[in-house]
């Protein structure tokens, strides 16, 4: 029996759409040097690279947090407050001010003409593990459903979320194709839920073989994407 032709689309957010490694790190040296003048105890008592091991520990200790990494954040951050005597009720304007920092995203050149092509000819949708806000950066338009993993209480690979995203744009995940970056979240995960899974690979990476992941096809842009819907499109 051929492939369906693919009905929706679904999109990773975080180095699929934009770069975040950067964004990150320009987010926590903003909030560091916030800390710096407003809670002074903890500047001086914890690093960035400190104030990350800690949030690495507390994942360790505490798994289910993986479906909130703004919340692993808050707490992580509560706790160098109690550890430094500071006021903790400056947790939530310093969250705040990561938050908006971390919302200052770029969307990689061929992500918003490669939407507007998109656009009419499949569904559109999105599922992420991270805390992005789409309606912040102005992309939520761009999707008919957004899914996070902090709102629906499972995060990728769990197979859960990418069936539910597929339920709320009334596809079957057979007729639905997931486009990430990360190859066990992304493509594993997807492929486990029943999907078919784009690899972008902006890298030209090939670590795919040594992680024996097969995706259904490797991107490294959106005109390859493109390229491959209109293979895809009349099966």
């Amino acid at each position: 029996m051929p492939p369906i032709p693919p009905k929706a689309i679904l999109f990773d957010l975080d180095d699929t759409l934009w770069p975040i490694g950067p964004v990150i790190a320009r987010a926590e040296l903003l909030l560091h040097d916030w800390l710096g003048q407003h809670a002074p105890g903890v500047a001086r008592q914890f690093s960035i690279d400190a104030l990350r091991q800690r949030r690495l520990a507390l994942l360790e200790e505490r798994p289910q947090l993986l479906v909130d990494l703004g919340e692993l954040r808050r707490i992580g951050l509560l706790a160098a407050f109690e550890a430094a005597g500071e006021d903790v009720a400056k947790v939530e304007p310093a969250m705040a001010l990561f938050q908006a920092a971390r919302n200052a995203v770029t969307p990689y050149a061929d992500v918003l003409p490669g939407l507007a092509r998109l656009r009419g000819r499949v569904l559109l949708g999105s599922i992420s593990n991270g805390v992005a806000d789409l309606d912040v950066i102005g992309m939520a338009g761009h999707f008919t459903v957004s899914l996070a993993a902090r709102e629906f209480g499972r995060a990728k690979p769990d197979p859960a979320i990418f069936t539910a995203a597929c339920a709320a744009l009334g596809v079957a995940p057979a007729e639905a194709v997931y486009v990430g970056d990360d190859l066990r979240l992304d493509v594993a995960g997807a492929q486990n839920a029943g999907m078919r899974a784009l690899w972008m690979n902006r890298r030209a990476s090939s670590e795919h073989v040594a992680a024996g992941i097969r995706p259904d096809a490797i991107c490294a842009s959106f005109d390859d994407l493109l390229r491959w819907l209109d293979g895809h499109a009349e099966e």
